[in-house]
């Protein structure tokens, strides 16, 4: 009987699982999908007519990328807990439909000055969305689930630059046919359009918790409430004091934070600029390519990234997360970045740049399972806000300093030195945190909140064999 109690267990869990993944994941992913694609949409406008029209040297557009991150960091913490409050449909249809509204006014910018505003008050929009929605997943599944859950959230963000790039050329080549628009402005309108659209689907179509989803059965949500709350429990009891306080104070959130500010410097560095270095193998090799042609060149690295970072995470949801799981991709990236632009040729570049993105790309589903290991409620809300802001001070850091750097020194040599070294800081980093044992690994979880029941089902099986004996 009891074993086919665990095995009724077993198929309600795999389906109430299978459920989220399909009915929230892909929108949410979507909605990310949109997120991504309108804070980068800068990278595409800039070798595409935005820099020579608006006259800006490197580091202006440096600056003009990275500005986008101090509003947004500002705003995080305070956003994420006002999600907590409100309740993640009412926030995060709020933020994105602020955001579309933004990153519509670009289609419209004049000068330097103006395109600072606007991607400073973009940021200021944008504020609490990631942290958010990794929140909001974090609380539907439980832990052993959420490696498998935040990679296909995640999957979005390569993806975006797979087809967000040959997107954005096309949209950018449409300049003639739509409102005469010169390229670069069609495409900020086009990539906004859909920010307000979705934002607006999203507040009738996302539910805060399982006990409102209609699409799950009753045994779903009451297997998926106990189970999330049981180990809200566990954690609570393990770490004592899980305040907003305790967040701000927690060693661990902050070494979590300058882990993810490596991973974020190269992520951004990549972003901002693979476009530009592109454009630059047109003067190397005597081609000359289209804004559609650019596009599919930029997305080369990133469709290799999703598939090495959905077997990353699955490898890491069947074993266990393991420190290497993180690690790894840590050292690989900070070491192939800077070999890229040494690489001899376009071919080359591309191939080690590759290598670098899977490498980013495989570290962070797994890296953002870690906060909610430590952190719930409130306490959760700020940390993972909190981790999010401190790493995407390399999101303003990490355009900035490349733009500076390459118009100082003439290359993008040592701005891709400088790269590489945060990388090699974060896996190092994680090492000294895993030695330390702070943060327990997904399958000693695991064993832990089955414990309870191994322990019960052997002493009744010792139970059994004393009285036929």
């Amino acid at each position: 009987m009891d074993q086919t109690l665990n095995t009724a267990q077993s198929d309600v869990a795999r389906s109430a699982i299978r459920k989220v993944a399909w009915r929230l994941v892909p929108f949410v992913a979507l909605m990310f999908f949109i997120n991504y694609l309108d804070r980068t949409a800068i990278g595409f406008a800039a070798p595409n007519g935005m820099n020579e029209d608006l006259a800006l040297s490197a580091a202006q557009f440096g600056f003009a990328s990275g500005v986008f991150f101090i509003g947004y960091i500002l705003l995080e913490v305070p956003s994420n807990l006002a999600l907590h409050k409100f309740g993640a449909r009412r926030w995060l249809s709020r933020i994105m439909v602020s955001w579309g509204i933004v990153a519509l006014l670009f289609t419209w910018v004049q000068n330097f000055e103006q395109l600072v505003f606007l991607r400073f008050l973009l940021g200021v929009a944008e504020a609490g969305f990631f942290p958010g929605a990794i929140l909001f997943l974090s609380l539907w599944v439980p832990s052993q689930y959420r490696s498998r859950i935040l990679m296909l959230f995640y999957l979005a963000q390569p993806l975006t630059t797979v087809f967000g790039a040959p997107l954005a050329g096309w949209l950018i080549q449409q300049h003639a046919v739509f409102f005469g628009l010169e390229g670069w402005r069609f495409m900020f309108f086009g990539v906004a359009i859909p920010a307000i659209i979705v934002g607006v689907i999203a507040w009738f179509y996302l539910k805060d918790k399982p006990a409102d989803a209609k699409w799950l059965s009753n045994d779903e949500q009451v297997w998926l409430t106990d189970a999330l709350a049981n180990e809200r429990k566990a954690t609570e009891a393990r770490e004592k004091h899980v305040s907003v306080r305790f967040a701000f104070k927690s060693g661990r959130v902050w070494v979590l934070s300058f882990i993810y500010f490596g991973f974020i410097y190269g992520l951004y560095a990549l972003a901002f600029f693979l476009p530009t270095i592109i454009e630059g193998f047109q003067a190397q090799t005597g081609q000359t390519f289209d804004t559609l042609q650019k596009g599919l060149i930029t997305a080369i690295p990133y469709l290799p990234a999703a598939i090495i970072m959905f077997f990353w995470a699955r490898d890491a949801s069947k074993r266990g997360l393991k420190t290497w799981h993180i690690a790894i991709p840590a050292l690989v990236g900070g070491v192939t970045i800077p070999i890229a632009l040494f690489a001899g040729s376009p071919v080359a570049t591309i191939a080690v740049i590759t290598v670098t993105a899977s490498a980013i790309f495989a570290a962070l589903p797994n890296f953002w399972t870690l906060p909610t290991r430590f952190l719930t409620g409130a306490a959760a809300a700020a940390g993972v806000a909190l981790i999010n802001t401190i790493g995407n001070l390399a999101g303003f850091s990490a355009p900035y300093i490349t733009g500076a750097v390459h118009d100082w020194t003439g290359g993008y040599e040592v701005p891709m030195f400088i790269v590489g070294f945060f990388m090699l800081v974060s896996a190092l980093l994680m090492l000294l945190l895993a030695r330390s044992n702070r943060i327990a690994p997904v399958d000693r979880i695991v064993d832990e909140q089955a414990g309870t029941d191994a322990h019960v089902e052997v002493a009744e099986a010792k139970a059994q064999e004393a009285n036929g004996r």
